[in-house]
C-alpha cells in the first residue's frame, strides 16, 4: 500500500501528495470561487520530494487526491564511499547504498545513525541523528 486518497479541499501546506505519481510537498494551494456550472477549483503546487521539481495539480475542490505513505526510518553508517553511503535499517537489518546529500556530507561517518525517508519504493537520506 504506498498511497492512500483524501479530498482535496483537507490539503494543507506542508503535507503531502502525489502529482503525476511523485511524492510532493504542498507549498501553495490557490482556490477559485465556485463557479455558476461547478464546484470550485484548487491549484496545488508542490516540490518533488526526491527530484527538488515544481509540480501542480489541477483539481475540483470536492475531488479526491492521493497521498503517498512517507515512512521515517533510521539506519547505522557502515561504509562511505565519495558520495554514497552503505546503510544497515535499524530495524530490519537489511543493507542498501543510499546517496549523501551534499548539506551534511561532512557528518556522514561510519558508525553514525541516519534517519532517511521512503516513499514509493525510493529511499533518500535525511539528516543524522
Amino acid at each position: 500500500m504506498d498511497k492512500m486518497f483524501a479530498s482535496a479541499k483537507e490539503l494543507k501546506i506542508g503535507k503531502y501528495v502525489l502529482i503525476d505519481d511523485i511524492p510532493c510537498r504542498v507549498v501553495d494551494i490557490e482556490s477559485s470561487a465556485p463557479g455558476k456550472h461547478g464546484a470550485a477549483k484548487m491549484r496545488i503546487t508542490g516540490i518533488g520530494v526526491f527530484s527538488g521539481q515544481k509540480k501542480t495539480l489541477l483539481k475540483p475542490s470536492d475531488g479526491d487526491v492521493e497521498i503517498p505513505m512517507i515512512e521515517r526510518k533510521a539506519g547505522q553508517v557502515m561504509s562511505v564511499n565519495g558520495n554514497m553511503a552503505q546503510l544497515m535499517d535499524s530495524a530490519t537489518y537489511e543493507m542498501f547504498e543510499l546517496e549523501i546529500p551534499a548539506e551534511i556530507a561532512a557528518e556522514v561517518v561510519p558508525g553514525k545513525e541516519v534517519e532517511y525517508m521512503e516513499a514509493m519504493g525510493k529511499k533518500m537520506m535525511q539528516r543524522v541523528r
